[in-house]
This record gives C-alpha cells, sequence and structure tokens, in this order.
C-alpha cells in the first residue's frame, strides 16, 4: 500500500507521535499547530510543518488542506478549538476526519456532529493497563464495536500442547484465531537471538506451544471467560 498524504492538527505528545510515525512510514505529513515551539521541533521530521490557528477557516483553507486523505485533529486542552477546527476540516470537504476526545461526552459530542472515527488516548491505554492487571495473559487489544474485539494472548495454561482442532476455539469458546506468534531463534553477527513472528494461518492441526502468543477475534466476555477457564 502506497503511503498517502495526511494532516496532523495539533502537536502535543499525541498528535506529535501520529505525525512521526506517519512520515517514519513514508507518508507525507502535514503539520499544523499554533504554537511555534511544536513546529521547530518537528519540522526536520515531516514534509511540511505550518504555524496557524487552525480555528481559522481561510488560514486552513490556505494549506489545501482539503487535498490530504485524511486529517487527525489531535488538539487535547482546547475543545472549543478542536470543534471548530473539526468542523471546518468537514466543510472543506475532507474525505476523512479523525478526532480525539478525552471523555464519554466529548465522543458523544463529535459523534453528533458525524464524525465517525474518534480517538480517546488516555480512556484506552487506561482500559489496556486495567485488562492487563486484570488478565496478565492479554497482551493487548483493538476495541471494536457491539462489545468485539481482537486480542492478543499470552498462551493459557490449559491450551498449551494441543492442536487447534482439539481446542476448539470457535464451538468451546466462540471465538475466531486470526493467527498466532511463535518465537524463533535467529543468529546476527554469531549471537543467538529469540524473536516472535506471525505463523501465517495456522490449520487444525497446528499445535499451540506455550510460548505461542495468540490472535483472537470475539466479544469481550468470551474473551475473559476463555482466559479465566484455561488459566
Amino acid at each position: 500500500m502506497t503511503p498517502g498524504k495526511f494532516a496532523v492538527i495539533g502537536l502535543g505528545v499525541f498528535g506529535t507521535s501520529i505525525a512521526k510515525a506517519l512520515a517514519a512510514d513514508g507518508a507525507e505529513v502535514m503539520a499544523i499547530d499554533n504554537d511555534e515551539t511544536h513546529i521547530e521541533n518537528i519540522k526536520d521530521e515531516v514534509a511540511y510543518a505550518v504555524t496557524l490557528d487552525s480555528t481559522d477557516k481561510r488560514a486552513l483553507a490556505a494549506q489545501n488542506i482539503n487535498e490530504v486523505e485524511a486529517v487527525v485533529v489531535a488538539i487535547g486542552e482546547d475543545f472549543e478549538a478542536l470543534l471548530l477546527t473539526t468542523v471546518y476540516c468537514l466543510e472543506l470537504g475532507i474525505k476523512r476526519v479523525i478526532a480525539r476526545a478525552n471523555n464519554a461526552q466529548q465522543r458523544m459530542i463529535l459523534h453528533k456532529m458525524g464524525v465517525s472515527e474518534v480517538l480517546s488516548p488516555e480512556l484506552e491505554v487506561g482500559r489496556l493497563v486495567a485488562e492487563r492487571l486484570l488478565n496478565p495473559s492479554l497482551l493487548s487489544f483493538i476495541q471494536l464495536p457491539d462489545d468485539y474485539e481482537i486480542a492478543e494472548i499470552t498462551t493459557p495454561p490449559g491450551i498449551a500442547n494441543r492442536t487447534l482442532a482439539d481446542i476448539n476455539l470457535r464451538n468451546k469458546y466462540k471465538l475466531n484465531l486470526i493467527t498466532l506468534k511463535r518465537e524463533f531463534e535467529t543468529e546476527v553477527n554469531g549471537v543467538k537471538e529469540k524473536e516472535m513472528h506471525i505463523v501465517g494461518v495456522p490449520g487444525s492441526d497446528t499445535v499451540i506451544l506455550a510460548t505461542d502468543t495468540i490472535i483472537v477475534f470475539g466479544t469481550t466476555r468470551d474473551i475473559e471467560r476463555f482466559i479465566d477457564i484455561n488459566q
């Protein structure tokens, strides 16, 4: 997939991280902030770095921001500025607008405005930490609508050294296995190292090892039940 052209508005820690990650992957990034210090800190790492007030619609339009594939409005502290910026991005015809929300009320407001993609980094990290404390086997997860999620789990002891056919994830636990990561030993300059690699699409005769990491799809409740039963 060819990297595209994106804009990131609001260069706090969150916005800067997104802009740098996109640029590192080869995307053409326009980074925007009203603080010149933030622009100075990122100007050498992105294609364009512009100091402007994003609540000024004419200033945004002057940057041809409507030509980007997507814009991330990552303003963190000034929700009014985030709302105005988001409205202007929508009015300028940007195909995909992703906005930041710091709480459930802000998420609701953005959804009612027609923003379908809302990011809440603090809430999501908080939930991940809580989930990992409650379920140490859970390494990470992606929350999906209707209480579904994709979860990365260290192999619970109860399924180690058994085939997928024997474990019967779909019928017994209502889960689908997407793939798994397996530990492989490599040698670099005479030094042996262990690395985790994806093992494609596992078959029914694939044996799940104790050191594997499995990636499954299902409801949050079914994933938690699966972990609890097999600990």
